[in-house]
Order: C-alpha cells, then structure tokens, then sequence
C-alpha cells in the first residue's frame, strides 16, 4: 500500500559536487550543491541561487569547476554546504582544500576531490520558477586513481558522495549491478 506525503523534493539519488569560481580579486569560492544534472552531452545544469557567493563569481569570470565529491572529503564537501562565502571570505581557506587553476577555464580545479568537470559559463536561466547556471563542459579531469580502460572513470573508485533529501544524510555509491542498454533488453522480445 502507498502513502501520499505530501510535497517534498523526493528525488533520489542526488550527487554532492562542489562548484568553484574565482572571485575578481583571484580568491577562491566554493559552495556544496545537490542539484545538478548533466543537461546535454556537454553541458550541465547548477539549480542554485543567484545570491550565492559563488554564483555571483560564476557571472563575473564567466567560469567554473563542478567536483564530484567523495567520501573520504565529506567534512570538507559538508562545510562548503554550511558555511557561506557572502559572510566568511575565508571560506576556502578553512576548509584545508588546496587548488590549481584549471588549463581551460578560468575557474580553479580543487585537488582533493576525484573528478572535475571545467566549465564556460553558457547561460543563466532566471524565470519564476526557476534559477539556473549551465556550463558547457570543456574539459574533465580526474586523478588517475579513478581512471580504468580507454580513459573512463570507474564509479566504484571515486567513492562518490550522494545526498539523501529525505533525511539529509550523504550515501556512498555502492557496487555496479547491472549494464546499461543491456539490462531490459529481454523485454524488447
């Protein structure tokens, strides 16, 4: 039997990925965000506030990194979540995460995290319902620790971070346990 609950933001899973821009003065702003979703073979999609810190930063540079972030980084992934760089300018600096300067955007790569998608600020979308940033992917980069055959990350090696809306709580992604394309395909008969 169902239950009705009401309305909620109850999609799940939800990747934690960290988005960096710098700052016109060249500091570094982070922010913890759970809505995003790849919107296009190259390009993704950011739902978040346009007065946001880094938001803001996004529309001066013009660029930004989305990192996906891991277990093994969860304090760090979470204070970029709680603190907010509109109140504490030396929000990256707290956090103990270190940075380079991505080679094809300028929007800086944070070193900890597994995998980093290097985007050019395409649009921002603002209507009633909605804010958005979109990215045109440019370049992904990740440590070569995640890396398997023919240059592909392997999910199972970046240990990656997933938010819970229901409860607030972040999930690890588990074991690969099924093929895509391949699954479903006797019900194609």
């Amino acid at each position: 039997m169902r239950k009705n609950l009401g309305v909620q933001p109850a999609l799940f899973p939800m990747p934690v990925v960290i988005v960096a821009a710098y700052a016109a003065d060249g500091s570094i702003c982070a922010m913890n965000a759970a809505w995003a979703q790849i919107c296009d073979m190259d390009k993704i999609a950011l739902f978040i506030d346009a007065d946001h810190k880094t938001t803001k930063n996004i529309m001066e540079t013009k660029a930004f990194t989305v990192s996906i972030a891991d277990v093994p980084n969860m304090a760090p992934a979470d204070f970029f979540g709680i603190a907010t760089g509109n109140k504490m300018p030396d929000k990256f600096e707290r956090s103990g995460c270190h940075a380079v300067k991505s080679e094809f955007v300028n929007a800086p790569i944070i070193t900890e995290f597994p995998v980093a998608i290097e985007c050019e600020l395409a649009e921002e979308i603002n209507t009633p319902n909605m804010h958005a940033i979109v990215g045109k992917i440019v370049n992904v980069s990740a440590d070569e620790q995640v890396i398997g055959d023919k240059d592909k990350i392997l999910p199972e090696k970046v240990n990656a971070l997933i938010f819970d809306q229901y409860r607030s709580g972040y999930f690890a992604v588990g074991e690969k346990v099924g093929q895509a394309w391949n699954a479903g395909k006797d019900l194609m008969k």
